[in-house]
């Protein structure tokens, strides 16, 4: 990834209001450890949702742990973590459907 392209994604990504994230390369793992850096820092709310639990994260940040495990320290510090369980909606709608 060249810098010009990392340079613009910066910009892209202290303006975004929604992002859909999955399993990362590394430069993307970087950028999203980044973000929620500097919106703990400035402490601006990060509303996430996730079907990962905390101990997979290591795998959403490029297989690195350390990564993962400060996201989650600056994500959980000012937090209200709310575990929902059961069926997706789209899965009660199917099974409803027959």
């Amino acid at each position: 990834m060249g810098k010009s392209h990392i340079s613009s994604r910066r910009k892209f990504t202290r303006e975004f209001k929604v992002a859909a994230v999955k399993e990362l390369e590394p430069a993307e793992a970087s950028l999203l450890f980044q973000v929620i850096c500097q919106r703990y820092e400035k402490q601006q709310p990060i509303v996430l949702t996730s079907n990962k639990a905390f101990a997979d994260w290591s795998h959403v940040f490029a297989s690195d742990p350390i990564m993962a495990g400060a996201a989650l320290d600056r994500l959980l510090h000012r937090s209200t973590v709310i575990n929902i369980r059961g069926d997706s909606y789209r899965m009660k709608e199917k099974r409803q459907a027959g």
